[in-house]
């Protein structure tokens, strides 16, 4: 066998070769094709694949690139990217870096946002009946909105001219991909506001940014900032862009402003406009009460006019008192007589044989009365005398003198306390024995205390240490 004069590679300059050849020969080159798969690792760096309906391209793009992309790579999208081609030795496998990625015209992300749009409006986030009403006069405003743009100075100014109110802001980009996540921030920030805080929560947002291309104002097309608005408990206006330009958060928010500069003129009113009104409004009161005023004075008079004199109102009423006055003796002389007549005529009716026969009368019915009640009153006693003594025999029955008059006895100590157990007595202690006709003391043992004898067993007697045991 005849040895090779080939140069051996190890699998490391192999890989190195293949990369520097790779490099060297698409060291910059501009794709075109949808995005497939799309991953964005922890570290910041995006991995996605960049594909056509033949190939798959590995694609990166490290998070300092990542970071300045106007727009969120998604699957489906199609878009440009510009960069270089190299291999990754670790996989075997080739891989396009990317430095600039771009959608493929504006075409792609209309269709895009229109397909966002119709996805979220099934889910009914773009309702009528969910817009609030703005209020008519706000005490505090929060602006959404980039701190170093013309719109903050514009949206300031513009409120300080109308109607000058209390406005926070809350500082956020308006462009790039962390635009949409800071946007969302914002608007759920202002609304976990607790009201009464330290920080007063505002009654009124507002998310502005200036003019741009789609791409520019995409930020505000994310999903993410659309739920954020939707979900948002303080009426929001949307002022985004020019009056040409719109997105899909023109479409949640509670109101669409065509400049910011419109945003904060449908926020407050015009202070002077109110006053002038105001003032128009309590001049034409005043005339309207001064008219009212003067048209019922009018009809107070003419209806004055119509009115008779007080004196011929009483005039009539006071002569018929006075004829009345004057018949009123003889109606009282007549009423008199017939008072006496039929005083007369009820004294005729009563004679003594009238009413000793009512008497009598009523005479026989108490008689009656007390044959009945003289029995019965005597029953009930018999019944309840039959009680008495049915109760005296069971109390008798019941009670310990009848214990007592068959020999036995009661045993109190000298608190009268009734004793039911011998072992709590001890000799010598004085005790009251109640018998069933009288009561004798007594004393327990022979009148003197003594002592019980010592149940202690005797100490045993010592063995002789020098007598051994047999056991």
């Amino acid at each position: 066998m005849t040895k090779s004069n080939k140069h051996e590679f190890t699998v490391s300059e192999l890989a190195g070769s293949l990369k520097r050849t790779v490099e060297d020969a698409f060291g910059h080159v501009r794709v075109r094709g949808e995005l497939g798969r799309v991953t964005i690792a922890r570290s910041g760096h995006v991995y996605m694949d960049l594909k056509d309906d033949r190939a798959v391209i590995s694609s990166i793009i490290w998070k300092g690139v990542a970071g300045k992309l106007s727009f969120r790579p998604e699957e489906g999208l199609e878009v440009i990217a510009e960069g270089k081609l190299t291999t990754y030795p670790g996989r075997s496998q080739y891989q396009l870096v990317i430095s600039k990625l771009e959608p493929a015209g504006a075409g792609a992300l209309m269709a895009l946002l229109e397909e966002r749009r119709r996805q979220l409006a099934k889910e009914g986030l773009f309702a009528d009946d969910k817009k609030q009403k703005l209020p008519f006069l706000p005490k505090v405003i929060g602006v959404i909105t980039s701190p170093t743009g013309a719109v903050i100075r514009d949206i300031l100014h513009r409120i300080e001219d109308r109607f000058p109110c209390h406005v926070l802001l809350w500082p956020v980009l308006v462009q790039g991909d962390k635009a949409a996540d800071q946007i969302t921030a914002a608007i759920n920030g202002f609304c976990n506001m607790s009201p009464g805080g330290e920080i007063p929560r505002p009654d009124l947002l507002i998310v502005a940014r200036g003019g741009g291309s789609i791409e520019d104002l995409w930020p505000f097309n994310e999903e993410n900032v659309v739920r954020a608005a939707g979900n948002c408990s303080i009426p929001l206006i949307s002022a985004i862009g020019h009056e040409t330009d719109w997105t899909l958060l023109d479409l949640v928010a509670d109101r669409r402003a065509p400049t910011p500069t419109g945003a904060a003129e449908m926020a407050v009113p015009v202070r002077v406009d109110l006053a002038e009104g105001l003032a128009r409004n309590a001049m034409r009161l005043t005339a309207a009460l001064r008219n009212l005023l003067q048209s019922r004075e009018i009809a107070l008079i003419s209806a004055r006019r119509g009115l008779p004199k007080p004196e011929e109102l009483l005039a009539s009423a006071a002569q018929r008192f006075d004829f009345v006055t004057s018949r009123l003796g003889a109606a009282l002389t007549r009423r008199i007589e017939r008072a006496k007549l039929l005083l007369q005529q009820r004294i005729s009716g009563l004679r003594p044989n009238i009413l000793r026969t009512g008497i009598e009368r009523r005479q026989l019915q108490v008689t009656a009365f007390a044959e009945r009640l003289i029995p019965a009153a005597n029953n009930r006693l018999r019944r309840q005398q039959d009680r008495l003594r049915s109760a005296t025999k069971l109390l008798g029955a019941l009670s310990h003198k009848s214990v007592l008059g068959r020999g036995f006895a009661l045993v109190r100590d000298e608190r009268n306390a009734l004793v039911t157990k011998g072992s709590n007595l001890q000799d010598g202690q004085k005790v009251q024995l109640e018998f069933a006709d009288v009561s004798r003391p007594a004393i327990i043992g022979d009148g003197t205390k003594t002592t019980r004898p010592s149940r202690k067993k005797p100490k045993p007697v010592a063995k002789n240490p020098k007598q051994g045991d047999l056991f």
